[in-house]
């Protein structure tokens, strides 16, 4: 795997030293033996992922070889016919979002994602907590909505125009230009309980890396951000890709079990 972040930070969580890189965070499996897992292996969509709500398929995403910004259409993608590797929201660019089988806690994890101009995408750790994916190149200052941005809460009792709360903008716009892949490197820490179900500790994001630059570190959550799949907290839950927004295409969708 190709060391996307550029640097060898090393982290302390639950005692593991991490090394931040995902070259780096091979070697580290070797040593304490967690395997990272592919959530995109070829010919894997089916067996990987879920549309939400659904037992059985996948909703109109598709995999194919190849995808990439239409040179007719910037806000539109062109694809190969056949072959594997890279999963997009389908024809329409719009389907139901797609959920991993694979269930997780602690996690470090690796994403590649695509996007044309204006298109908007997210991925929700645990299916609760939104890293935002958003055509924010250019912008010289991000905000809660842009790319990177860990997504705000959402509650309409607070009143009209301050239902939005506790969201977090990236320290730096890493964005490239739209048709262009990007990458996020993301260390997670779960929500923990004790044995009658309360929370002992909130959900964190560790550190954030987008496109090689750091854009968050120790990032508390004390709730599901908006869209989420649940409402509730939990010790496990799924990755999940918002589909519902606008075209976007991932591929090298990699994850490992801190736990």
């Amino acid at each position: 795997m190709k060391n996307s972040l550029g640097f060898h930070a090393a982290l302390a969580l639950g005692g593991v030293a991490l090394f931040c890189g995902a070259g780096a965070s091979l070697q580290a499996a070797d040593k304490d033996g967690k395997e990272w897992k592919e959530l995109t292996p070829k010919n894997g969509l089916t067996k990987q992922w879920r549309a939400g709500g659904s037992k059985n398929d996948v909703a109109g995403w598709l995999e194919r070889g190849v995808v990439q910004a239409s040179p007719e259409d910037p806000r539109a993608f062109v694809w190969s016919k056949a072959g594997p590797g890279v999963i997009f929201n389908g024809e329409k660019g719009r389907t139901k979002n797609l959920v991993s089988v694979a269930q997780h806690g602690d996690i470090e994890a690796h994403i590649e994602f695509m996007i044309p101009a204006r298109s908007n995408s997210g991925v929700y750790f645990m299916g609760r907590y939104e890293v935002q994916v958003l055509d924010s190149f250019g912008k010289e200052k991000a905000g809660v909505h842009d790319c990177g941005a860990i997504y705000e809460r959402w509650d309409p009792k607070r009143g009209k125009g301050r239902e939005g709360y506790e969201g977090h903008p990236p320290r730096v716009n890493a964005s490239r230009k739209p048709g262009e892949w990007q990458t996020f490197d993301v260390i997670f820490r779960a929500p923990r309980f004790d044995k009658q179900g309360n929370k002992t500790r909130s959900a964190e994001f560790v550190k954030v890396v987008h496109n090689g630059t750091v854009i968050h570190e120790k990032i508390k959550l004390s709730g599901p951000t908006r869209g989420g799949m649940f409402a509730d907290e939990a010790a496990t839950g799924p990755l999940m890709l918002q589909g519902d927004h606008g075209p976007v295409a991932y591929r090298n969708i990699r994850i490992r079990s801190l736990d």
